[in-house]
């Protein structure tokens, strides 16, 4: 990954198409890459959705290497949603293949006039831009089967639905899976949005003819590439819980602790739990002849993705993760897992945020457009943001505009963002995370529960204070790093509690690049990634006043443990003094 593309789509004339060596952004990827860039280049006050925001799409610094777990892809931009900074990664092949034809980040720059609707086709000999009216509000789904008639079934798929097209804030950027459906996506923060303002429908990825990137100590890297899996292998979450059950094993868990919110943050338990447990899930799914085990992207060790089949064994969508059955289950009532199934392929396949729109039909409940553990009218609402009516629109906007607009005053949003499946008052550490991340409230910027609730890397009790700031500042910091190396998140549960574990993730690092890499450095990039990210937000217009909860956390006490959310502001706001 030697060169940078720019793709102005806004150049007289047409869209254009530069190539430059990395240069400044030298040994970046992934969430380094698109965060810095975006630090960098994007004026802080300009409108997300204009010609002044950029697009960064970036592969991580292991992306496209023989090493396990390296598949993930990140995309920045300046957030329509949540107006910060935003980077929203995925896994599919996207990652891979984009790293293996040798670009660090193809970045989409300008504007076009018109309608006219573009594909970007990206391989060996280069980059071309085209238009393709024909690809207009195809969603997801008949989009990747349309591409694949002529672009085949060896090349990865970038694409936005009908969503991204409309501008919807919601809006998210699929990538194709092994098996080339557009199931992983680029969720959070309505980089869909941008995509389609862009006037880019989709991206086809094709590597042939491309070597996998080779390390710099072939030796070092297969012996480390070894350790690190054999780690993952034997930690009880990653070697066990997450393949057999994905990541849904953690409805019974996060019900039993009384940190399930449930019917838009009313208490944190849902009498409904077990049947949309992870367990409860996998037997289904083996039983109809899917399957709870299952790779998102080649290289994949952890296997915590699955299949959904109905009841005729016929494919619905790819294994509901835990934020999309508890936003589409638990928090909006609803006990069924066939109706989460379908309102996930829904959201794939319109191309919007599972987290974000589960909180919004969530709210919406609230305000008597459905009742809760109504699944028919959670789906109806749904129907409503794939045809695009006004109502869609408003739903696709997310949670805090659909509150807005109905006058509903408990509206679980941090910087516009919707907070994901764990209440932040008897879990007082992803509350920090929540409040005081750059990216609007994001439970993956620095998972608390891991410690708070999972007792992985200690034990920090989730129902007091103590200790909370400190565990969220270390984790966002560990994040940061690990967003930017390609890897999946959940080798977070093994680095952490297995010193040769995270040892073995070092030497990954150095033997590829030829260096020595320690704890410090990995800690120096993670604080290098969140220092340009903060600079980036206040210089558009965001203070430590952003940084908080919605006040209702504050005040209302949630069952079981009849707690409200208690980390001080000025314990908050030394998050990031060091």
């Amino acid at each position: 990954m030697d060169r940078i593309a720019r793709i102005d789509m806004g150049a007289a004339g047409g869209p254009k198409v530069t190539e430059e060596p990395v240069g400044q952004y030298a040994g970046l990827g992934g969430r380094a890459m698109t965060s810095i860039v975006v630090a960098t280049e994007v004026h802080p006050l300009a409108h997300p959705l204009g010609a002044e925001n950029k697009l960064v799409i970036s592969p991580g610094m292991l992306s496209g290497t023989t090493g396990s777990m390296t598949g993930r892809l990140s995309v920045g931009c300046k957030s329509p949603l949540t107006g910060t900074i935003k980077e929203s990664n995925a896994g599919g092949q996207a990652a891979q293949v984009l790293a293996r034809i040798g670009y660090a980040a193809v970045i989409l720059e300008g504007k076009p006039e018109g309608d006219d609707l573009y594909k970007i086709i990206i391989n060996k000999d280069g980059i071309k831009v085209e238009v393709d009216n024909s690809l207009k509000l195809l969603d997801n789904y008949p989009l990747i089967e349309k591409l694949r008639q002529e672009y085949g079934d060896k090349v990865a798929y970038m694409s936005i639905g009908s969503a991204g097209e409309r501008l919807m804030l919601a809006a998210s950027i699929a990538c194709t899976d092994p098996e080339l459906r557009p199931t992983r996506h680029c969720g959070r923060g309505g980089v869909g949005a941008v995509m389609g303002a862009k006037r880019v429908k989709a991206i086809i990825l094709d590597d042939e003819g491309m070597k996998m990137r080779p390390p710099k100590d072939a030796e070092k890297f297969r012996d480390a590439n070894r350790k690190f899996v054999e780690g993952l292998r034997k930690h009880p979450v990653t070697g066990e819980g997450l393949p057999a059950y994905g990541t849904n094993v953690l409805t019974n868990v996060l019900n039993e602790a009384g940190g399930y919110p449930t019917r838009n943050f009313k208490t944190g338990v849902f009498e409904g739990g077990a049947k949309l447990s992870g367990e409860a899930q996998a037997e289904l799914e083996t039983r109809r002849g899917g399957n709870p085990t299952h790779g998102c992207h080649r290289g994949c060790v952890i296997q915590c993705s699955g299949i959904f089949n109905d009841e005729n064994g016929n494919y619905v969508t790819k294994q509901p993760e835990y934020e999309t059955v508890w936003s589409h289950g638990g928090h909006c009532g609803i006990d069924d897992l066939d109706a989460v199934a379908r309102m996930d392929y829904m959201d794939d396949n319109f191309g919007v945020d599972t987290i974000e729109m589960g909180v919004t039909i969530g709210v919406a409940m609230d305000a008597g457009l459905a009742e809760f553990g109504d699944s028919a009218g959670a789906i109806r609402l749904l129907e409503e943001v794939g045809k695009g009516t006004p109502l869609g629109r408003v739903l696709g906007s997310g949670a805090e505009i659909t509150g807005k607009v109905y006058g509903i005053e408990k509206v679980p949003v941090v910087k516009g963002q919707a907070l994901p499946a764990y209440d932040p008052r008897p879990i007082q550490g992803i509350g920090v995370t929540y409040a005081t991340t750059t990216q609007g409230a994001d439970h993956t910027a620095g998972y608390a529960i891991a410690t708070n609730i999972l007792k992985v890397g200690g034990d920090v009790d989730p129902l007091k204070t103590e200790g909370q700031v400190e565990l969220s500042r270390n984790l966002q910091i560990a994040t940061a790093a690990i967003d930017s190396t390609g890897m999946c998140l959940f080798i977070a549960f093994a680095i952490l509690d297995q010193p040769d574990t995270f040892q073995a993730l070092l030497d990954l690092l150095g033997s590829f690049y030829g260096i020595e890499m320690t704890g410090d450095d990995v800690v120096a990039l993670g604080k290098k990634v969140l220092s340009a990210e903060r600079d980036f937000n206040t210089r558009a217009g965001f203070t430590k006043h952003h940084d908080r909860l919605p006040r209702f956390f504050y005040t209302d006490p949630i069952e079981p443990h009849n707690q409200v959310f208690s980390v001080s502001d000025e314990e908050m706001d030394t998050l990031y003094n060091w």
